[in-house]
């Protein structure tokens, strides 16, 4: 259950009530603290309303309760009690039993520290709880707007080439403060935000290995200990959320102040890099451990296919945006944005292998090529697929470019003749990958020679003069239409 004490909206400060010019409330005693807040406001006429209040009250009186010739003490017992509840302030409505405010109250309000507003005749109480509820759902909208601006910043971050530091340079930012990810060793792995003093440092970092699942001599439960803990070290406010991989990886943060929402926020960026820094399966691990040592063994890939939970699937070729390689955390960010945790980094290329029923869609930072679905036996074909796919996406400056998969002229003719044909024609250029790669870019993309040169990653020249020794060695006018129409056919066939 809830907890009663605790209100369902942020609190609101009482400058933010006092600056309502409707209500013309005036504070005459007590400290200008912009730092007080409000939770509700209450309104009782007894002698001693501490019985009645939950704390961070506004308790409104027209002082019906204050007997003929009240002296110094009863004002003083009264205000004390106020504040031994948790009071946050007083307002004393002028009218219609009292033409002004006791001034011995207003002494012992100043005495103990107790805001005091005079609530005008015009103003009725019911008015004032009104706009101090106005005010909460204005500041409950608006902590609400920033905690789904914050999550969808930290999923664009967390599907970036470079994740975690993405990720937690959003969480520092929106929490105004240092977020730190400590490893298994307790090391700090990243970090993001200004730096805090050594006190500070020092204290998050012990603060870690309270939350972390094993303790340093490794002989403590992980159920011993608490998935998040909290302290407050000269000021700022320290809180540890151990990760929910199990592998020991520790969320740390240090800010100036806590928000309502800035719990929400810090356990969204956990739970991203729960994903980014361990292993997520498609299936159990056992099953993708089995499926690894079958095929180590020689078992086809369509035998442990439906260990991995499909039998058709999509290669996806992903690149990141600029020149960055990636590694295996961008790379295990890209597996998660596109759904599939068989993911592996090839150089400057990411390969995801996705079931067919997930539908790739763009990934910010990234460039993809998709294949058409295929069985295992065609797995290989797909990935070339995916490769073209890719290729052209670069040169394009598409951010993802699918394979199509609709049935096509090759379709007519069948395949035993179609790959005979194929290698007939292509005999000239067969040894030399580079050749055979540069035409069917060249082909794929109309004859361009800027694009092929971004798609290979090549000067314009090299492509220039890498399509005129095509044209020799095949002893053919590449500017013809047909003959074009036919290489291409053959070099989908390899």
């Amino acid at each position: 259950m809830p907890d009663p004490t605790v209100p369902p909206t942020p609190p609101v400060a009482l400058d933010a009530l006092l600056a309502r010019a409707d209500l013309g409330l005036r504070r005459i005693a007590g400290p200008a603290d912009p730092a007080v807040v409000v939770h509700w406001a209450h309104t009782s006429e007894m002698a001693d309303p501490y019985p009645y209040l939950l704390g961070g009250e506004l308790l409104l009186s027209a002082g019906v309760h204050i007997p003929d010739g009240a002296g110094a003490g009863y004002f003083d017992a009264y205000v004390s009690r106020i504040v031994a509840a948790g009071g946050a302030a007083l307002g004393f409505g002028v009218a219609p039993v009292h033409d002004t405010v006791p001034g011995a109250l207003v002494e012992a309000c100043e005495m103990h520290g107790l805001p005091l507003l005079e609530v005008p005749p015009r103003t009725t109480f019911s008015a004032v709880a009104r706009a101090l509820w106005q005010l909460m759902a204005q500041a409950r909208t608006a902590e609400l707007r920033r905690v789904t601006e914050a999550q969808q910043s930290l999923a664009t971050a967390a599907a970036r080439p470079d994740p975690v530091p993405a990720v937690l340079q959003q969480l520092a930012r929106r929490l105004g403060g240092r977020a730190v990810l400590y490893g298994p060793e307790g090391t700090e792995i990243a970090g993001a935000g200004p730096e805090p003093g050594e006190e500070v440092r020092t204290a998050l970092a012990k603060l870690a290995e309270v939350v972390r699942p094993s303790g340093p001599s490794g002989q403590e439960p992980s159920d011993a200990r608490p998935s998040s803990a909290s302290d407050t070290v000269a000021g700022v406010r320290l809180v540890a959320h151990a990760l929910g991989n199990g592998e020991g990886f520790v969320l740390g943060t240090a800010a100036p102040q806590r928000d309502a929402g800035d719990h929400t926020i810090a356990s969204v960026a956990a739970v991203l890099l729960s994903l980014l820094t361990g292993e997520r399966h498609g299936g159990s691990g056992a099953d993708r451990s089995s499926a690894l040592v079958r095929l180590l063994l020689g078992a086809a890939p369509a035998e442990v296919a439906p260990l991995l939970g499909g039998d058709r699937w999509r290669v996806v070729r992903g690149r990141p945006d600029g020149r960055t390689a990636p590694d295996p955390v961008a790379a295990s960010a890209l597996g998660a944005a596109l759904g599939s945790s068989l993911v592996d980094v090839a150089g400057e290329v990411v390969r995801v292998l996705v079931p067919d029923g997930r539908t790739a869609e763009r990934v910010p930072g990234w460039t993809l090529g998709v294949s058409a679905a295929a069985a295992p036996r065609d797995w290989p074909a797909a990935d070339a697929q995916a490769s073209r796919a890719l290729a052209r996406a670069r040169a394009t400056r598409t951010p993802l470019l699918r394979h199509g998969d609709r049935p096509a002229l090759t379709d007519l003719v069948p395949p035993h003749d179609a790959d005979a044909h194929a290698r007939a024609l292509l005999t000239p250029i067969e040894r030399s990958p580079a050749l055979v790669d540069t035409l069917r870019t060249w082909l794929s993309l109309h004859g361009s020679w800027d694009r092929t040169a971004v798609a290979l990653d090549v000067h314009r020249n090299t492509v220039r003069q890498r399509i005129a020794r095509c044209a020799a060695l095949l002893d053919t006018d590449l500017d013809d239409p047909d003959v074009r129409m036919e290489l291409w056919f053959a070099l989908r066939r390899t």
